[in-house]
C-alpha cells in the first residue's frame, strides 16, 4: 500500500508546537495515543484516496481539547484547529473548514455519520479497537479521573463502561466498511461477552497500571 508522503514542513510544524501538547493529557490521550491515531489515519488515506496533508492534521488536532472540559473537547479542539493561523500556509479556508469538523465529528458517542471523509477517518483511526488497547485505555482512564475507587469500584465502572460503548447494542459506530476495526471489534464484544475472561484482564491490567505487579 502506498501512503502519500506529508508535506515536511507541515509536519515539523505539527511535530514540533502540536503533538507536545499531547504530553499533559492523561495516557488513554496521551502522545503515544495520538500517534498510533495518526498512524491508523494515514493507512486508511492511502485506501480512500484522501488528501494526506489534510488527514494527518485532524488526526493530530482530534484529542487537543483534552485541555478544557472532556465533554467538549471535540468542539473545543476543532475550535483549535480553526483559529491555528499557521495552518493558512498550507490549507485553503474551505479544507481548514473541513478539518475542523473531521475534529468535532470524531467522537464515538456521536449519532450522526461525520460530515465528510476526513471526518470518518478520524473516527475510525480512533477507534483503536485491538483489545488490549481498548481494555487498557479504559482502565487507565479510570484510575485517573476516578482515584478514590477501589480496585471492585474500578472494576464495576470498567465493565460499565465497556459494554455501554462497545458490547453487542453499544453505542460506538464504525464509518469505513472493511476496516481493521470491524473484525477488533468482534473480538473485543466477544470478550465483553464472556465475563470471567474479562474481569481476568481487567484485573491483570489494572494491578499493572496501579503499580501492583
Amino acid at each position: 500500500m502506498n501512503i502519500s508522503p506529508v508535506s515536511l514542513d507541515l509536519m515539523e510544524y505539527v511535530e514540533t508546537k502540536i503533538l507536545p501538547q499531547y504530553n499533559k493529557f492523561d495516557k488513554a490521550h496521551n502522545l503515544t495515543h495520538v500517534t498510533r491515531v495518526i498512524e491508523n489515519a494515514m493507512l486508511l488515506a492511502a485506501s480512500t484516496g484522501a488528501d494526506a496533508n489534510m488527514v494527518y492534521v485532524a488526526a493530530a488536532y482530534h484529542d487537543l481539547g483534552m485541555g478544557g472540559p472532556r465533554a467538549i473537547h471535540h468542539i473545543t479542539g476543532g475550535k483549535m484547529l480553526f483559529a491555528d493561523r499557521q495552518l493558512r500556509r498550507w490549507f485553503s479556508e474551505k479544507q481548514i473548514v473541513i478539518m475542523k469538523e473531521a475534529v468535532e465529528d470524531h467522537r464515538a458517542s456521536a449519532a450522526k455519520a461525520p460530515r465528510s471523509i476526513y471526518g470518518k477517518i478520524v473516527a475510525e483511526a480512533d477507534r483503536d479497537l485491538e483489545p488490549e488497547v481498548v481494555f487498557r485505555r479504559a482502565v487507565q482512564f479510570g484510575l485517573k479521573n476516578y482515584p478514590d475507587k477501589n480496585r471492585t469500584e474500578q472494576w464495576e465502572r470498567f465493565y460499565s463502561h465497556v459494554s455501554s460503548k462497545y458490547g453487542r447494542g453499544g453505542y460506538i459506530h464504525l464509518w469505513i466498511p472493511g476496516s481493521p476495526n470491524e473484525e477488533n471489534l468482534r473480538k473485543v464484544r466477544n470478550i465483553i461477552s464472556n465475563i470471567p475472561v474479562l474481569r481476568q484482564m481487567f484485573f491483570k491490567i489494572y494491578d499493572e497500571e496501579n503499580g501492583e505487579l
